[in-house]
């Protein structure tokens, strides 16, 4: 199946690599479309109707505003949530470790909740964010790096050395998970392997980088698979896949009169309890300079965020053939079935039957196809974006999200028809 709005998920899914190059991606796609990019630091009262702008948080968060012809007050915000983080190994100060062998490893440690043994034997590679000195000690200078080349393997062990291995592995992130990166001659060698590598990948002294955040990716491109080409194959799915369908629906929405965000946290699989995170207050107060830049009163806001809805856009988990007993027996959504709406009667999704019915009424109107998720009672879930906002804004809104298989792994499937289908209904939100 081609189809430009894949095409460009399967390119943007390997531009970003990790949370710092999926907002690099965000920030060069939002200003072809005609976004200008703001500093938090400066002044917001200058924002005009019709203005179309983002900022970042962290280089790991992004929040793209297309600001309405109408107050907030009268229309509220129209808001879809994702986030740019996905579980992974960061690379660890100090990180060459070696043996007596030669082999040099890297001390990892593992970010997020990912399938541990799905990274064993895979060409992997580091990326993220480096800083330089810069004109004094609270102005370092930030540099993104990406080694597009295979550099790391972790390594199983062989099945000659543990036979039982297919029965159940356990394994340690510490001793279990290191990846091997070089072979030395010298142990002398090791000594700043990495910050070498660092320096001349960005083509600066060694004695200029400070610190790093370094995270191993799979350098294994994205792809389409399945009989028609129906299904997705790719690491981070799980949650940039709702990410592009949120910014593809933004820009290729056309609402001039009410405000449209698009709110893209990082950490959310580490609880969202950062300043660029869910749970931190850096969009309630960039809705709140919205709002006082259109001479709001100090009712304003208040009144804005009750007629505002927010779509939170998080991957739901897909009906397993082969695992049926782990699924509730009449909410199993599946692959190609269309956006999940994700529904928890303890409150882990914001979700209740008056938001929901506002999600499904936007998938009929779009003639879209939508399902339920809803965990087996016996099968404790997770919570997401939704949720954890409405810790900091009294916001009315639904979790949703496309089914997955194996949410988590290196490398996660969806399907073409879902990823398209969410594309339509969010634009319809957005319209």
């Amino acid at each position: 199946m081609n189809h430009p709005h894949i095409d460009s998920l399967l390119r943007f899914m390997d531009a970003s690599v990790c949370n710092f190059w999926a907002v690099a991606t965000l920030k060069q796609w939002l200003s072809r479309h005609g976004y200008r990019e703001r500093q938090l630091a400066d002044s917001l009262n200058d924002v005009q109707p019709g203005e179309k702008f983002f900022v970042t948080k962290n280089d790991s968060a992004l929040f793209a505003v297309r600001v309405g012809r109408k107050s907030p007050a009268e229309t509220g915000f129209k808001i879809i949530a994702a986030h740019s983080d996905s579980p992974c190994f960061r690379v660890k100060p100090n990180a060459a470790m070696t043996s007596g062998d030669g082999l040099v490893r890297l001390n990892t440690e593992v970010y997020g909740g990912p399938i541990l043994y799905t990274w064993f034997d895979r060409p992997l590679s580091i990326a993220g964010r480096v800083l330089l000195k810069g004109k004094d000690a609270l102005h370092p200078v930030t540099r993104l790096l990406k080694v597009e080349r295979p550099l790391l393997n972790i390594s199983h062990l062989a099945i000659h050395f543990n036979r039982a291995v297919n029965d159940g592995n356990p394994l340690s992130r510490q001793h279990d998970m290191l990846p091997i990166i070089a072979r030395l001659n010298s142990t002398l060698e090791a000594d700043d392997l990495l910050m070498r590598l660092v320096a001349k990948e960005l083509g600066v002294l060694q004695s200029e980088i400070i610190d790093f955040d370094l995270l191993l990716y799979d350098v294994q491109p994205a792809c389409l698979f399945g009989y028609h080409n129906e299904f997705i194959s790719s690491g981070r799915l799980d949650d940039l896949s709702m990410v592009h369908a949120a910014i593809t629906a933004l820009v290729e929405s056309s609402d001039e009169d009410a405000t449209c965000v698009a709110a893209i946290f990082d950490n959310e699989e580490t609880g969202s309890g950062t300043k660029q995170g869910a749970a931190s207050p850096v969009l309630g107060t960039l809705l709140q300079r919205v709002v006082e830049a259109q001479g709001g009163r100090a009712d304003e806001m208040g009144r804005a965020i009750a007629r505002s809805f927010m779509v939170s856009a998080d991957n739901a988990h897909a009906f397993h053939p082969n695992y049926p007993s782990k699924y509730d027996p009449t909410n199993h959504p599946a692959l190609g079935g269309g956006p999940c709406v994700k529904i928890n009667a303890n409150c882990k999704y914001m979700t209740d039957a008056h938001s929901a019915a506002i999600f499904e009424t936007l998938c009929q109107e779009a003639g879209v196809p939508f399902q339920f998720f809803v965990n087996h009672s016996d099968v404790a879930g997770g919570s997401t974006l939704g949720n954890i906002f409405t810790a900091q804004m009294d916001i009315e809104g639904v979790d949703v999200g496309n089914p997955l298989l194996a949410m988590h792994s290196a490398r996660e499937t969806a399907a073409v028809d879902d990823h398209l289908h969410m594309i339509e209904v969010m634009k319809h939100f957005f319209s």
